[in-house]
């Protein structure tokens, strides 16, 4: 039998396996459904029921996905004790790895496959010939589908050492991987994870890690595989928290999405930074210099004076009508009542409660000296308790409301940015300090769509204006606990009328509503039960603690957005991708330690990539050219792969052809934003002096348009060196 005859028949057992594993499951969620009568539900059993449903519907979702490569490797290993012994060889644990695990039940639970993030299939990735970590035999498993497809061994140890192998880009499935056409979306790499990926992907650390590494050397796949094998490992706390992924553009989320499905993982968030806050699609075109200013620190302090801005004084002293009397609310009363907000230290909205109480103290104090002084000069006749309830009726004066709302209104983020950019008398008085390039590169025309870059402004003033916690918004109020003891109150009032209307034939003891169930309980039954998924409460949440934060091309964040994302990892938790060559935003990164001291110190940990998979090495001659202009002392990744087809360049009146197969893109200074991240098999530079020319990072960008090919690079056009 050849092998991969012999593989098929182990594949085919392991598919059957499955089938049962999703039938069962299937069988499962028919009889959940059927468990609770829809006429008489109990709230425990729908409890219940709802998240046995959810998770019955997770696990198949695993079980389905994983199917698409269920197996893909295996490793013959040293071991004292295998657990699948190899025929013949004595010593030596033959153990299959794939994308989920699959044992034996009936034979103590004997493991069929190992899921490639076990420590036990660990092995796989790191066996070398020099380090071979007892592993006698790697074999990578080709499939389609359920049909395998074909073999490719490599010998670490004993007498085939080094056989069937050439170095790392030898390895006949790297190789296959790298020089298959591109499709539009981002494959896994979980069946040709390389040792250095693999260390990265495994790192215990439990703070924030740099991944540093140039054009095509996995930066992004490694940091999706880590989203996955921290999801396996530390599952109960991700599950509840969740995990967030920042990519640069909505066309790069749609090329990793297929991604951690493929792992078995779903439920994790994926967003841009311009969609980052709930509600808001940042997309609108702004100039360089309004994203160099909107993200930079400074916009902190004119945020925070657009906010003091709309917490006023009146000119003139305002007359308040109560009754007959006339309350006097001069300027030095408001001011009073403003001085006293602002020192609460608490978020616009949090202290308009302050400025409202002390305003209306101020009011009551001024109406008891009207209505209780001692006409013979004594002291005033009203008490403590008199103006207390005068303060309790002033409170509910609809004139002493609007005056509150006037010197000190209840704000949206929304409303606050719009009315400050939107306006140039709001712009030169938040932006006093600044000079007239700045004010005039933040205004922007009324009804404006939003740019990316309000995102993060709108986080900040979601903070400074203090928004409600949507979790405690949803939760029970105050006015349902009223509500419901409202409802116990008339049903007691009617059991007693009918047991009155009955007289002496119950003399048993009575037993009445409130014996039962209190108001809050009452109150807390009637709450919705909240089903969305943790990614979905997540997403529509502006205050959501992420259990861990991945964010891909790092290196484009602006100090502004850098706070937006480090308030959604509380506890510290990241893994930030990227290269500071490849910077193309005005206010992006420039070193990692400059941009991380304020939120973590020193204390990050930095892994670097130095192997380029994708980029052949005749594009790579042209890249490293323009690096050198970026970066002279800039380290090299070294491109392990020939395509045997030389840079074209041509004049810029050329004519010139896309290819016909594969995946090509035609890249200018237009649309350089728009491919951080991509790759394609064929891509033409159109002009790069103009490139270059278009903003102060254009060497950034021209670096970046000329690494984004796998097999073919066409320049139209001068280089401008």
């Amino acid at each position: 039998m050849s092998e991969i005859a012999k593989e098929q028949a182990y594949v085919d057992d392991l598919f059957a396996r499955l089938d049962e594993e999703v039938s069962a499951a299937n069988e499962r969620l028919r009889q959940v459904q059927l468990e609770v009568d829809p006429a008489n539900p109990d709230a425990d059993a729908l409890i219940r029921r709802e998240t046995e449903y959810h998770g019955l519907n997770s696990k198949l979702d695993r079980l389905n996905l994983a199917q698409l490569g269920l197996v893909f490797g295996r490793i013959d290993i040293e071991s004292e004790d295998p657990e699948n012994p190899v025929p013949g060889q004595p010593g030596l644990d033959r153990r299959y790895i794939g994308r989920m695990g699959l044992d034996v039940r009936e034979e103590g639970y004997r493991t069929l496959l190992l899921d490639w993030r076990v420590p036990m299939a660990r092995p796989f990735y790191l066996a070398t010939t020099a380090q071979p970590e007892g592993v006698t035999l790697r074999r990578h498993i080709r499939t389609k589908g359920r049909e395998v497809t074909g073999v490719d061994d490599e010998w670490l140890s004993g007498e085939h050492a080094g056989e069937g192998r050439d170095g790392v880009g030898g390895e006949s499935a790297l190789v296959t991987a790298m020089k298959a056409a591109r499709t539009g979306h981002m494959k896994s790499i979980v069946e040709t994870i390389q040792r250095e990926q693999d260390l990265i992907i495994r790192d215990e650390t439990r703070g924030v890690m740099v991944v540093e590494g140039g054009p095509g050397t996995g930066k992004t796949a490694v940091a999706l595989h880590r989203v996955a094998y921290l999801l396996y490992t530390a599952r109960e706390q991700l599950s509840k928290s969740g995990v967030l992924i920042v990519g640069p553009n909505p066309t790069f989320l749609d090329y990793i999405s297929r991604v951690l499905p493929e792992l078995g993982e779903t439920g994790v968030v994926l967003s841009t930074i311009g969609d980052l806050y709930p509600g808001v699609r940042g997309a609108a075109p702004e100039s360089l210099l309004a994203r160099e200013i909107k993200g930079s620190e400074e916009m902190v302090t004119i945020l925070k004076e657009a906010v003091r801005a709309y917490e006023t004084l009146p000119e003139d002293p305002i007359e308040l009508p109560h009754g007959s009397l006339r309350l006097n609310v001069n300027p030095a009363m408001v001011k009073a009542a403003r001085t006293r907000a602002r020192r609460s230290r608490r978020p616009h909205n949090e202290a308009r409660a302050v400025f409202a109480e002390h305003f209306i103290e101020l009011l009551a104090e001024q109406l008891a000296k009207k209505i209780g002084e001692d006409p013979l000069g004594g002291a005033n006749l009203l008490s403590r308790a008199d103006i207390d309830q005068l303060h309790d009726d002033l409170a509910e004066e609809p004139g002493v409301g609007r005056l509150i709302e006037q010197f000190w209104p209840e704000l949206t983020p929304e409303d606050v940015l719009r009315d400050l950019l939107e306006d140039r008398d709001a712009i030169d008085v938040a932006a006093e300090g600044y000079d007239d390039e700045t004010r005039d590169a933040l205004w922007r025309p009324e009804g404006s769509d939003w740019a990316a870059s309000d995102a993060a402004l709108l986080d900040e003033l979601a903070v400074l204006i203090g928004l409600p916690d949507l979790d405690e918004a949803a939760g029970t109020t105050e006015e349902d606990i009223e509500d419901a003891q409202d409802l116990l109150d008339i049903l007691e009032s009617s059991a007693s009328t009918d047991d009155d209307d009955l007289g002496d034939i119950f003399e048993g003891e009575h037993l009445a509503a409130t014996d039962v169930i209190s108001a809050k309980e009452l109150a807390q039954r009637q709450i919705v039960r909240d089903s969305r998924s943790t990614a979905e409460r997540a997403r529509e949440d502006h205050q959501w603690a992420y259990g861990h934060v991945i964010v891909d091309e790092a290196q484009e964040l602006s100090p502004m957005e850098w706070r937006m994302v480090f308030r959604r990892s509380p506890a510290r938790w990241m893994t930030l991708v990227g290269d500071t060559a490849q910077t193309g935003s005005p206010a992006g990164v420039d070193t990692w330690a400059q941009t991380l001291e304020p939120y973590v110190g020193s204390r990050f940990r930095h892994h670097e990539l130095t192997v380029n998979y994708r980029t052949p090495v005749e594009i790579m001659e042209v890249a490293n050219a323009v690096l050198e202009q970026i970066d002279p002392d800039a380290t090299l990744a070294v491109a392990i792969r020939e395509s045997g087809v030389p840079v074209c360049f041509l004049e810029s009146d050329a004519e010139w052809k896309t290819p016909e197969e594969g995946l090509t893109k035609v890249i200018d200074a237009g649309n350089v934003t728009g491919i951080k991240g991509l790759e394609f098999d064929h891509v033409v530079v159109v002009e790069p002096s103009e490139i270059v020319e278009q903003s102060p990072q254009g060497w950034q960008d021209l670096y970046v348009a000329v690494t984004r090919a796998t097999q073919t690079l066409t320049v139209v056009g001068q280089l401008p060196f």
